[in-house]
Order: structure tokens, then sequence, then C-alpha cells
């Protein structure tokens, strides 16, 4: 089988992505970050979802990007909540974290290298997304050059290093959709960018709405809601 690195943060997207990529036929190595996140939750998340889909290996890395600080999610700033759904694209949020995508990205090439893998999918999209702007397009496209021209894999000519989002012109209820369709448990993810102490969804923030409004007009219950 074709190895693949699938970056792995336990939410919605990322459990769709690991079951495209899956799928497809790769051997998924899935990789997480302890990023200094306000909480945890997630990464218990991207353990189930890695052990229910039956990942090659998983790996948890633990990097300190709280030590810089400029987001809600790595901060003691505080998570938006009830923001409108139509204003959810206008700006950058306090919820993005500087560089998160390319940090992580360039974590999961250096595996890819070692592993070898040509193959990196990450669940981004550019439709139902709050502003950040890297999960775009041309940032995906932008990183991919830059990966095989940073690379011996790349630049020696073994094989040209792919960065994957299948979701990318996706909304949430055609992810669900999917991912239905490919047998994700959703009752193992966590998307809220502020949970309980238990896990439980605050039902308020960006990132609960999105995904409410991706079950509702894909014609599913939410598991975490039931």
């Amino acid at each position: 089988m074709t190895k693949a690195v699938v970056l792995l943060s336990g939410g919605l997207d990322s459990a769709t992505v690991l079951a495209e990529a899956k799928a497809a036929g790769f051997e998924c190595y899935a990789l997480s970050f302890d990023y200094g996140q306000r909480h945890t939750v997630e990464l218990d998340a991207a353990r189930r979802v890695a052990r229910a889909t039956g990942v090659a290996d998983h790996v948890i890395s633990r990097i300190d990007l709280r030590r810089f600080g400029g987001s809600a999610l790595t901060s003691d700033l505080d998570v938006p909540k009830g923001r409108e759904l139509d204003h959810m694209a206008e700006g950058i949020p306090i919820t993005y974290v500087p560089a998160r995508n390319t940090v992580f990205l360039s974590f999961a090439l250096a595996w890819a290298e070692t592993l070898p893998a040509s193959d990196i999918f990450i669940g981004i999209n550019a439709v139902d997304f709050s502003g950040y702007p890297d999960c775009r397009p041309e940032f995906l496209r932008a990183f991919e050059e830059m990966a095989n021209l940073a690379t011996r894999l790349g630049t020696e000519g073994e094989a040209r290093i792919k960065i994957r989002a299948p979701l990318m012109s996706m909304n949430k209820a055609q992810i669900i959709t999917r991912g239905v369709e490919l047998g994700v448990d959703y009752a193992l993810t966590s998307t809220c960018y502020d949970p309980s102490e238990q896990g439980s969804p605050c039902g308020a923030c960006d990132a609960c709405l999105l995904r409410a409004k991706g079950f509702a007009d894909a014609g599913f219950a939410d598991p975490l809601l039931g």
C-alpha cells in the first residue's frame, strides 16, 4: 500500500479526510499536535478516531504555540460566541492560530520524507471556513511547490510531493454526507473551540455553529447532541 501522512485534529473534517485517504487505498500515518491549545479534548478525539479508523501509526507531536499567543485558542482571550454565520468569513477571527497549518504541514512533510510517503492529507476547506488564510487553495498550492523545492524526495525526482485536500470545495453538509457514506463515526469527534471539562460542546462558538448547520443541512442528527 502507498503510504500517506494525514493531519488529524480529532475534528469533523480531519476524521472525514482520514476516511477518504483510507478509502483511496493509502496506508495512513496520522499526525496530531499538542500545540498549547486551551483544551486537550480534541487530542482525546484524535486518539479515538485513529483507533476506530485503523491507522499504521498515530503520532502526537508536542510543540508550544501558546508561547507566542495571538489566538483565543492559545491564550486566555475569550472565544467568540453567537456570531452570525454570514459574518464568520469577514476578516480573520481571533480563533486563527498564526501559521498553524504551515507549521503542521511542515512536520507532516518531515515525517513523509522519512517513511517515505509522497502524499499528505489535510482536512481544510474554503467554503464553510471562518476566515482563515491558511485554509485557501492558493496556500496549499504554494506549500506544495515549496515542499518539492525543499526536500530530498522532491529535488531528487523520486516522487512529487502532493498536498491533498479532498474536502477543499465541499461545504459542511457535503462533508458530513460523504463521511456518513464512508462510515465515519462523528460521535468520536470534537469540533468545539471551548468545550466543557467533560468534553461537551459549547454550542455557540463558530465551530459549533458551522457543525450544527452542516448536520441540519445534510439531514442527519449530530451524535454529540443525542
